[in-house]
């Protein structure tokens, strides 16, 4: 009868598919062909589901490991750990074509299979049927700990064979607690009473077991949820999207060109920008009729003034620090700058920058010597000047004689050659190149026996002059100069300023 096998420990075998199950039948259906397990074990681990059914056609192999004593079959209690016998041997059932089934016995031998099922207790929960293709359960090792339970076994069953050998005789032997049928047994007994005998010699298969865990597949299924969630991407290196840097374009474009400016005589010098763009040196009498035809079509001194100034005011902050020291709450370090200017219109043009510089809240020191008479650009300059908080000085005692922060240099001027014999000029200059403060000229002379200052930086104003070394670094700021200008004076002319009014040149 099918009734008879209720409450056996079996092991169904679905092949690879679908693996091994393990559990104790808690119906078998021979109208449709099908058994139920309840609390299964799938390939060693427990599943998710309180109950399976199989069918028929899906079982390869079945083994009965524990057939239940009188009483038992309608008992479905927790599952515990079983074993083989004394003897190993156990039960197989093979499926004929019918569907029935034909109790065989065979001896036990290792295999692929989990030999043990461990003790789990869980509580009362309502029986679910399920299919084995729909049934998910976790892959892994089965039965770890077989060989560790088996030792505490031995152990135990040792020191309660010791203690009952040294109990005393009038001693009592305590009684074992439990039901009156048998069914409940002593937590101890349950998990150390059995005998020595009952333990299987057999090693664990632990390469059958290893074979049970389908890595790819796992793998396959991790990659899948992955690819779906978005959270990332195992593909192969060369599967990768490309990823571009922030200043990289991936939109093709025409081929650069980096030689955009081009003028009408040779050319004694060239730079270069940080783009690479090529920017040529001018003569000096070519960079005069270039500002003499702006001012023609509008661009008046005045406005160039202002905007050399706000130039070299914005070079200047920076040399001095930048946000890092010109903000409300370093105030205790207010930079001081000294300026240098001669009474001609480069002078005017450090006049212009000291004014911004003294707006941004810079110390400014502006040193130029009293004349009778001063150009109407310099005395335009002095008058806004004198509305900051700037300190204008005629004598160079009145100078700091201690290091300052930046010294302007404002003395030269090509057109203006005999202030270079003057006392005050080789004061200026003895008092500069004695202060030991990093020099910025603006629109320093070409020659450099002119320049009795070296400096370490000079800002060149719409196009360069071929300068020397004693320049230092060049730098070159766009003074508005509107694109017709350099046509008219036949200078092909693009600008190589980009988004800035200030950029750094290299020699070429």
């Amino acid at each position: 009868m099918a009734t008879d096998w209720l409450g056996s420990i079996v092991s169904i075998n679905c092949g690879d598919s679908l693996g091994v199950y393990q559990g104790r039948v808690s119906a078998v259906d021979q109208i449709s062909q099908t058994i139920s397990l309840t609390r299964p074990f799938h390939n060693g681990v427990k599943c998710l589901v309180p109950e399976v059914t199989f069918r028929a056609g899906d079982i390869t192999e079945l083994k009965i490991l524990e057939i239940p004593g009188p009483g038992e079959n309608q008992h479905f209690g927790d599952l515990h750990q079983t074993e083989l016998g004394p003897s190993g041997i156990g039960y197989q059932v093979g499926i004929n074509q019918n569907g029935t089934g034909k109790l065989v016995k065979k001896p036990a031998s290792s295999s692929s299979a989990p030999q043990n099922i461990p003790k789990r207790t869980d509580v009362k929960s309502q029986d679910v049927a399920v299919s084995p293709q729909q049934q998910q359960c976790s892959k892994s090792y089965v039965d770890r700990h077989t060989e560790s339970l088996s030792q505490s076994k031995s152990f135990r069953r040792r020191h309660n064979s010791w203690s009952s050998s040294s109990r005393h005789p009038n001693q009592a032997t305590p009684k074992k607690s439990g039901l009156k049928n048998g069914q409940m047994k002593n937590k101890d007994d349950e998990c150390f009473g059995d005998d020595i005998e009952e333990i299987p010699d057999t090693d664990f298969d632990f390469e059958g077991n290893l074979a049970l865990f389908d890595k790819a597949a796992v793998f396959e299924e991790i990659d899948t949820y992955e690819r779906r969630s978005g959270t990332r991407s195992r593909g192969v290196p060369n599967e990768r999207p490309t990823r571009y840097r922030h200043d990289e374009n991936i939109l093709e474009s025409e081929p650069i060109v980096y030689r955009r400016i081009t003028v009408p005589h040779g050319v004694s010098k060239e730079f270069c920008t940080d783009s690479g763009l090529v920017v040529p040196s001018v003569s000096y009498e070519l960079h005069k009729k270039l500002l003499s035809v702006a001012e023609k079509h509008g661009l008046t001194l005045e406005r160039r003034l202002e905007m050399t100034g706000v130039c070299a005011s914005q070079m200047a902050l920076t040399l001095l620090g930048g946000p890092n020291r010109l903000n409300p709450k370093n105030v205790h370090q207010r930079p001081t700058v000294a300026l240098l200017c001669g009474p001609h219109v480069k002078g005017a043009q450090g006049i212009s920058c000291g004014r911004h510089l003294a707006n941004h809240d810079v110390h400014v020191i502006l040193f130029l010597p009293n004349f009778v008479k001063m150009l109407e650009p310099i005395t335009n300059e002095l008058s806004l000047f004198s509305k900051t908080q700037g300190q204008q000085v005629s004598n160079l005692k009145d100078l700091p004689s201690s290091p300052v922060d930046l010294v302007i240099n404002c003395l030269d001027c090509p057109e203006n050659a005999f202030l270079r014999d003057q006392p005050w000029y080789k004061a200026a200059v003895a008092w500069a190149n004695r202060n030991r403060a990093p020099v910025l000229s603006i629109d320093p002379p070409v020659h450099e026996g002119e320049q009795g200052i070296d400096a370490k930086w000079s800002l060149a104003l719409g196009l360069p002059l071929p300068l020397g070394e004693r320049a230092g670094r060049i730098y070159l700021c766009d003074i508005g100069l509107p694109q017709q200008v350099f046509q008219e004076v036949g200078i092909s002319y693009h600008s190589p300023f980009g988004c800035k009014f200030v950029i750094p040149l290299h020699s070429a």
